[in-house]
């Protein structure tokens, strides 16, 4: 199936920052891949509102299924024209009490699939001689966080990847580039106490936590400025300085 639409795969596309990415780039008439594992409800939701959402299941910590999702999408669209790897989890547990399959669970999800898909579609982007790849990371990666160091590591790896990347594959006319959310109202923080959404409040500038509207249409900024790779976008409210 040719598509005059760019081409666009959404991993862990179907709630939170996700399922905004997959509406915002759906609206701007992008032809989207949302990859889900667990969350078919959601997806299938989404897929309904869309007639340009496709919606694809896969565990992208695993590389056989990242395969497959990549090689359904050249076989029926023929291209890829942007890859954001959003997929992630979160882990909020002491350095000591964490254990080594929780930690090695949180580096495959989050770190291992970045690498994995951003491998796979990156081959196809070489040949076109454009692509776009966006990572979602954390304020956390850079700056780090008392009882989320699993977490911290693994979105620290993010962030080294994205620079890297982008100076491997800058001379194909592919672009990459990381965005650091703050807090964002999610599924991830709704274990956060009023009390604990107060505290953080206070200590951002603007006063408020962020939404997923703001880092999805920071999406299609940087689809849109053709000049920007290699950076690590902050979107947090000013709460890290």
């Amino acid at each position: 199936m040719e598509s005059n639409n760019k081409i666009a795969i959404v991993t862990g596309g179907s709630k939170g920052i996700g399922a905004s990415i997959v509406k915002e780039l759906a609206n701007n008439n992008y032809t989207v891949i949302l990859n889900y594992n667990n969350s078919e409800e959601e997806a299938r939701k989404i897929a309904q509102e869309y007639n340009n959402v496709f919606i694809f299941k896969a565990d992208v910590s695993n590389y056989e299924e990242v395969k497959n999702l990549v090689d359904f999408t050249i076989e029926k669209f023929k291209k890829i024209d942007l890859l954001v790897n959003n997929a992630g989890i979160d882990l909020i547990k002491t350095f000591n009490e964490t254990s080594n399959e929780e930690f090695k669970k949180i580096i495959e999800t989050n770190l291992f699939s970045v690498f994995f898909l951003s491998r796979e579609v990156s081959k196809y982007m070489i040949n076109q001689k454009s692509g776009n790849i966006i990572n979602i990371s954390s304020v956390w990666g850079s700056v780090g966080a008392s009882c989320e160091v699993a977490y911290s590591i693994s979105k620290g790896g993010i962030n080294s990847l994205t620079k890297a990347l982008a100076k491997e594959l800058g001379p194909s006319n592919i672009r990459v580039n990381a965005i650091e959310p703050g807090i964002i109202d999610t599924d991830m923080n709704r274990s956060l106490s009023q009390d604990d959404i107060n505290c953080i409040i206070s200590d951002i500038p603007l006063e408020r936590i962020g939404k997923p509207e703001d880092i999805s249409t920071c999406i299609s900024f940087l689809e849109n400025n053709t000049y920007i790779t290699g950076q690590i976008i902050r979107i947090d409210g000013g709460w890290i300085s």
